[in-house]
């Protein structure tokens, strides 16, 4: 079975909507002509027998695969790709685990990942590792495009722009950090709740290494089984749990999540001084910060922004968050 045709119109038309976004794939590059039409593949794929498959696809790697493995943490089997088998290549890549990695000189590949890697975390990293452009439709329909551009979504509909987080993130750690914290586990959490959490728009509360002795924690579910944010195969089932429970995630300074969804029950002190904000669980979480200022309390709202607090205060909100923010 073969990819369905598509028009040069229609190509030329997916050309036009990209620049309008700010990706200009226009064919000044060897490799846009491979990213237009994977992009183009993603967007209106084959539907067979009412589903609609998953697909993606890695444009352009630049580095050394050998360089893969030890930045993603992802064991890579890389098959060889040509003649016939492309036209067909695309139905094998799932865009989860197993990839194509297609190459302007014609040395394309399929490759296959030892375990699932498609969040939107997943693609950042792999995007980063390989230096390449990112195409994926992910099994849930939401088609992604991650690059040097930042992260691009199509929801069917329209399109959302992540910014590139670098600067940001550097920023966040930097104002947040003290000598007892982290700056790399920090940023392990500033990204799962930018890539994993909001991305989903999954509303959560993450509480980074928490003084024992702070005010105005309740836990009110079991101690959870040991899940680290610095082992990537973790982040699923904390993920998956966070869209399931309201409260709060503590995680130690180690990045070891230590509770889930506790209750945030502010001081007197910190329920009259410190205004709200916006909703619910933004104030809870500003309160919480002020009881505990040692505290970074990160704060991911269902309609997908992320804010960071401290000793009370914003820290800052990540780029590219929606203009009508909600708890």
């Amino acid at each position: 079975m073969e990819r369905r045709p598509t028009t040069a119109r229609q190509l030329a038309r997916l050309v036009e909507e990209l620049s309008e976004i700010g990706l200009d794939w226009d064919g000044r590059e060897p490799w846009h002509e491979l990213a237009v039409a994977a992009l183009d593949y993603a967007r209106r794929p084959r539907t067979f027998e009412h589903r609609t498959p998953s697909f993606g696809a890695i444009v352009d790697p630049t580095t050394e695969p050998s360089s893969w493995e030890p930045t993603t943490g992802l064991r890579i089997e890389q098959r060889p790709l040509g003649g016939a088998w492309l036209d067909t290549a695309y139905l094998y890549a799932d865009g989860i685990a197993s990839w194509i990695a297609l190459d302007p000189g014609g040395r394309h590949a399929g490759l296959v990942f030892d375990r699932p890697a498609g969040s939107e975390r997943d693609l950042v990293v792999i995007a980063e590792a390989t230096g390449a452009t990112i195409v994926q439709r992910h099994p849930g329909g939401l088609v992604r495009v991650v690059g040097t551009n930042g992260v691009h979504r199509w929801d069917g509909a329209e399109w959302q722009h992540q910014p590139p987080l670098a600067s940001w993130l550097e920023a966040i750690v930097a104002a947040s950090c003290d000598v007892a914290d982290s700056a790399d586990v920090l940023e392990l959490l500033l990204e799962f709740a930018l890539h994993d959490l909001a991305a989903r728009q999954i509303g959560a509360t993450l509480v980074y290494r928490p003084d024992p002795h702070a005010p105005g924690r309740q836990a009110r579910l079991p101690t959870p089984p040991p899940l680290d944010i610095r082992h990537p195969p973790d982040l699923a089932p904390i993920r998956h749990a966070l869209g399931q429970i309201d409260g709060a995630t503590v995680f130690d300074s180690g990045g070891a999540l230590r509770e889930i969804g506790v209750r945030l029950v502010p001081s007197m002190t910190a329920e009259t001084e410190v205004p709200g904000l916006r909703g619910m669980r933004h104030t809870s979480a500003r309160r919480y910060s002020a009881d505990d200022p040692g505290a970074t309390v990160i704060v991911v709202s269902e309609s997908g922004s992320v804010t960071v607090l401290r000793a009370g205060q914003i820290v800052g909100i990540a780029p590219g968050a929606p203009p009508d923010d909600t708890d």
